[in-house]
């Protein structure tokens, strides 16, 4: 009888391990899926930083926080949304924001509007790249004051392993850099990224990861599809085919803006399938620019075709294990410039592939495979920059490649 006792103890632990690693986000009873709060309650003007404009001076940087009023739930995903305007204009408090944050926050998300630093002279295409790289790096800072929160007074009741960010327009370009520009190496020269701090940035919270679990693009762009990677987080695009401001495909920004070539999700989000990010493409064919906020008669069935486009795709990311976030993970990736190891395919059958980011030098290394337990279920010489690694007997799920000289990152067997 005692040993029976032992057995089902040892057994309700690997449950338990399991539901934390698995299932760590509820969403049992419509939460996430369907507004079972009819009220939410906004903190407004939460500073979540502060850092250096275009001008040389400084600027405070707030948020406004979305919450489901009565809610019991201790640790909830987020969503932080940046607002269109070209980095010229617009608010935190723009309509679009105030609504989409509220209707997420309805389901049981916790949501954020912020405010960016905004404005850059001379207005060319140099200076806009460096806005763009600016509101980058505010939106990193938004994403490591949630995990500073959680980490400490738990004021907001975040998992931070469920942090997702999206934009509109602008707000677009930031997310879309927040989740795949993650070296500094990628930045064209002519931006001096240095000199603005870095991809990081030094707009407040140090000490915290700013890896997002998704990216929300709605109508954004970037420099290059090139930029997202195998094993980089999942990207949901809403775009019309008749953008004339960022294009669906690749050509110059808007005739408002000066003159740059960006890749809209035409382009990315096929990128994204070709290296094995799972991604969601809502098309909406004639649309022009941000249709979802229109004041006109189309403007609301846009905007609902989007919000259920971002519900229906954020809901199987909860279903996932989170980011990683291992404290020595993310000290040796910033110290490295953010050169963890990638593998592809993701999910993988039979075989995953190691590679390093371009630039990087490559040594040979032990390197080690570990289940959501946190148990090595596999150790092997990293012999080569790209390399081949048979699954063998591994069971279906999730795992995580650790290397010696390079930090971690997760893969999947299905």
């Amino acid at each position: 009888m005692k040993k029976l006792c032992q057995v089902t103890v040892v057994l309700l632990l690997l449950l338990a391990l399991g539901q934390s690693a698995f299932a760590q986000i509820d969403t049992t009873r419509g939460r996430y899926y369907q507004p079972i709060f009819p009220n939410v309650t906004v903190t407004s003007s939460v500073t979540y930083g502060s850092a250096v404009t275009f001008s040389g001076g400084t600027q405070t940087l707030a948020m406004d926080i979305y919450q489901p009023a009565g809610d019991t739930v201790s640790r909830r995903p987020v969503i932080i949304f940046a607002h269109q305007g070209g980095f010229v204009s617009g608010s935190r408090t723009d309509q679009y924001m105030v609504d989409v944050c509220t209707r997420l926050a309805r389901l049981g998300y916790v949501t954020a509007s912020i405010d960016y630093r905004l404005l850059f002279l001379p207005y060319d295409t140099v200076n806009i790249a460096r806005a763009a790289v600016r509101g980058m790096q505010d939106m990193r800072a938004a994403v490591r004051f949630f995990r500073q929160d959680a980490a400490t007074v738990r004021l907001y009741r975040v998992n931070p392993r469920y942090i997702v960010v999206g934009g509109s327009s602008a707000g677009g370009f930031m997310a879309l850099q927040v989740g795949y520009l993650d070296k500094n190496s990628e930045v064209p020269g002519y931006v001096d990224v240095a000199a603005l701090g870095g991809v990081e940035g030094e707009s407040g919270n140090p000490g915290y990861s700013s890896s997002v679990l998704a990216v929300l693009n709605l109508s954004g762009g970037t420099e290059s599809e090139n930029y997202i990677e195998p094993g980089n987080a999942p990207l949901c695009s809403v775009h019309g085919t008749a953008d004339a401001v960022v294009p669906y495909f690749k050509g110059r920004t808007g005739a408002s803006l000066p003159p740059k070539y960006v890749v809209g999700s035409g382009l990315l989000n096929p990128r994204a399938t070709a290296v094995g990010v799972r991604n969601t493409l809502r098309t909406l064919r004639g649309a022009g620019h941000i249709p979802f906020e229109s004041t006109g008669a189309s403007g609301p069935a846009y905007a609902d075709t989007t919000f259920w486009t971002i519900r229906d795709f954020l809901r199987l990311s909860l279903g996932q294990p989170g980011t990683v976030l291992s404290t020595a993970t993310t000290a040796a990736n910033s110290s490295r410039g953010g050169t963890a190891p990638q593998v592809y395919p993701m999910p993988a059958t039979t075989e995953i592939y190691l590679t390093v980011p371009a630039g990087i030098a490559f040594k040979p290394q032990q390197a080690e495979l570990l289940d959501a337990t946190g148990r090595v279920v596999r150790r092997f010489r990293w012999e080569r920059a790209n390399q081949a690694v048979t699954r063998n007997d591994l069971k279906p799920g999730l795992y995580f490649l650790r290397s010696e000289k390079m930090g971690s990152t997760r893969l999947v067997f299905e």
